[in-house]
């Protein structure tokens, strides 16, 4: 019965044993088949290894590989190749930022938020910038990139909540300093393709702390340096590193925890493309509302499913069509116009939006 970590994970390897969370709470069950779904909710849930049927370890995986999910249309506008060049600019900038704080202890705030300024300047709206981040996304995104799709998720994040110039700024910069810690741990511990070892993981865990570290000196909003420390923490007591609950976990840290796992769980794995957004949807829905701040999930769920309006999407029978309306009691499952039938997700059992085209 051997233990694969939770990125060895392919879909069609079945689970040997139970798999409960941090509280007790039964994740998926023992002889489950796993599907992009089931894997990622045990990201979701931070689950490191699961133990895995030795006769499923090699799944003929060839049909379950998906087709791409998101438009060529983005893909080949003028448009999105500026917003592309521009992008992986601001990366080399931000490397070189980031290697200032981290060698020199030194901080340049202003010119930290031009980079993510000059890409949404790129683009006049949010929804804009999740098109070019949904249609950017690359197998094992590194820490630099990850930080700076957040930091424009963050930016955009704090228009919806009504933040003002400056707290938008401040939040915009706990984004892109959220993940400065990975940086301080071992390269061989970060890239490695294989199992990682349980030493391994609580090495990893400690990346919050060692952002904190980094940062705390700096004559920064201590809003930044909460959101490097609290960003794993859950509103039910089950994050790390200190299991803080609601009140305790800084609200800008509250705030960056989404958008951290939004861009993880809409990232690429090995094994598929980038997750369709409304299945992390309705992963939010179903489990993330005692996790997070459900003043802000909500809001940050509404206005994600809304920039979605009129997409074409294909459901999982294999049916294509236009979202035409968006359930607000199940974010997860619009209506959608296939031809001249129309489709309420909300009232179809098991049928879902599978990929947007």
């Amino acid at each position: 019965m051997p233990k694969l970590s939770t990125k060895e994970l392919i879909p069609g390897m079945i689970t040997a044993e139970d798999v409960f969370s941090f509280n007790n709470q039964l994740i998926l069950p023992k002889d489950m088949v796993l599907n992009d779904k089931a894997i990622t909710k045990l990201e979701f849930y931070s689950i490191s290894s699961v133990n895995i049927k030795e006769s499923s370890l090699n799944p003929d995986t060839q049909e379950t590989l998906p087709t791409p999910s998101y438009s060529e249309r983005i893909r080949s506008s003028e448009e999105y190749r500026r917003f592309k060049k521009k992008y992986e600019e601001e990366i080399e900038e931000f490397k070189g930022s980031v290697n200032d704080i981290i060698t020199r202890n030194v901080m340049d705030t202003d010119a930290l938020l031009e980079e993510p300024s000059r890409l949404m300047a790129e683009n006049s709206s949010g929804i804009h910038i999740f098109d070019m981040l949904h249609n950017m996304r690359m197998y094992d995104d590194p820490t630099y990139a990850h930080c700076l799709n957040v930091a424009l998720i963050c930016n955009v994040f704090g228009s919806w909540i009504k933040m003002n110039e400056e707290d938008i700024k401040t939040l915009t910069l706990c984004g892109l300093l959220h993940d400065i810690g990975k940086l301080m741990i071992p390269e061989r511990i970060i890239t490695k393709p294989a199992k990682l070892t349980t030493e391994e993981y609580d090495i990893i865990k400690t990346h919050s702390l060692e952002g904190y570290n980094a940062i705390k000196e700096l004559d920064i909003d201590d809003h930044i340096k909460n959101a490097a420390l609290m960003h794993h923490e859950r509103c039910d007591g089950s994050g790390y590193p200190f299991g803080l609950k609601t009140n305790r976990i800084d609200r800008f840290a509250r705030i960056v925890s989404i958008a951290d796992v939004y861009d993880a769980m809409t990232s690429a794995r090995v094994y598929r493309g980038p997750l369709c957004p409304f299945q992390v949807i309705s992963i939010f829905e179903s489990e993330g509302l005692q996790k997070y701040d459900p003043e802000y999930i909500l809001i940050f769920l509404g206005y994600i499913v809304n920039t979605y309006m009129h997409n074409r999407v294909r459901l999982s029978n294999g049916m294509e069509g236009d979202i035409v309306l968006i359930n607000k009691m199940d974010l997860s499952k619009p209506m959608v116009q296939c031809g001249n039938h129309y489709v309420d997700l909300s009232h179809e059992h098991g049928l879902y939006v599978e990929a947007i085209i």
